[in-house]
């Protein structure tokens, strides 16, 4: 039985988590324009604990965002620009002999932090790649045999430019499915970029943009998040929408139980942001794009004939139905 949402009690935890989650979308919002949507699913990636592909083009924001959203939640960034010749302890770090006291020191990679950003990701070996692996998914390293824990929140922005494939690798579909969310920005409206021109004349507002909420109410809001309620007829429905990936003859590989319940993690994450302790099938339906899409392989037909990721999955979630 449903209860309507009236009827429920208030729940302080939720709202205090909704009112950190929309404290830091509309911190975003003052140094990246005309994008509401992108920003808050990116809020929403970091509730779910989750990471975060931007296919791109250069020059939209995505290093701004990515130091934005460090800056407002007073987290640590790093940002590393991935080419051919980076290698794996240039990521996660490495044990350096030191002299003096006869003995090997561990010095922290750029991975040690809150939000790092991946730089063009395509642009580094498949070696280097697979470096972050442990890391996204674990939310650890392991060096000589000793795990050792990353710092929470850890959230991992990486870029992909669209456009210009020469001398990259593409990413494995293993590297793929640790993404929650694959987020496009895109150019902004005429108005808005006319906003970024006029507010950019007295400096950069990233230079000007203040922390509105601490790692700490990160962590609660992450934990709220994972206590939101999920009824047995939405899980069902995030089921058929990725079962409906592994039946479409169109799709060589589908989404893998991970990609199942980054939907789940990523509507309850937004059902937070919304001031609500329950998913609805809304959430489910509005985020279904972003983690399902980069996660399906098309056959050589559909890739050849021009059918897009997109558009496959926009096909599923209009023909699955949606529950009452």
């Amino acid at each position: 039985m449903f209860v309507r949402e009236q009827d429920r009690p208030a729940n302080p935890p939720v709202d205090a988590a909704s009112g950190t989650f929309q404290r830091i979308h509309e911190n975003l919002g003052l140094v990246v324009r005309g994008k509401p949507k992108v920003l808050q699913h990116l809020v929403v990636a970091l509730f779910a604990g989750g990471h975060c592909l931007m296919e791109d083009v250069p020059g939209v924001g995505k290093t701004t965002l990515a130091k934005s959203l460090a800056r407002s939640i007073r987290g640590d960034f790093k940002r590393v620009q991935f080419t051919p010749d980076l290698l794996p302890t240039d990521i996660v770090g490495t044990s350096v002999y030191n002299p003096k006291d006869v003995r090997f020191e561990f010095k922290e990679g750029p991975v040690f932090t809150n939000v790092l950003l991946a730089d063009e990701i395509n642009r580094a070996s498949p070696r280097t790649q697979s470096s972050l692996l442990e890391a996204m998914n674990e939310g650890q390293v392991t060096i000589d045999g000793r795990a050792m824990p990353l710092p929470s929140p850890f959230l991992v922005l990486a870029t992909q430019n669209p456009i210009e494939y020469h001398g990259t690798y593409p990413l494995p579909e293993a590297q793929l499915d640790r993404f929650a969310v694959r987020l496009e920005l895109g150019y902004p409206p005429v108005a808005d970029e006319l906003d970024i021109l006029e507010r950019h004349h007295l400096g950069d507002p990233l230079e000007r943009l203040e922390p509105v909420v601490s790692l700490e109410e990160i962590a609660v809001a992450q934990q709220v998040t994972r206590n939101v309620r999920v009824e047995r007829p939405v899980a069902e429905y995030i089921l058929a929408l990725v079962h409906g990936t592994r039946e479409d003859p169109r799709v060589k590989l589908g989404v893998s139980t991970r990609g199942a319940l980054a939907l789940y993690r990523v509507a309850q994450a937004l059902a937070v942001g919304r001031g609500r302790d329950f998913v609805l099938p809304d959430e489910v339906k509005e985020m279904a794009l972003e983690v399902l899409s980069h996660r399906i392989v098309r056959d050589t037909k559909a890739k050849y004939s021009g059918v897009t990721k997109e558009q496959i999955i926009g096909e599923i979630i209009a023909r699955t139905r949606v529950p009452v």
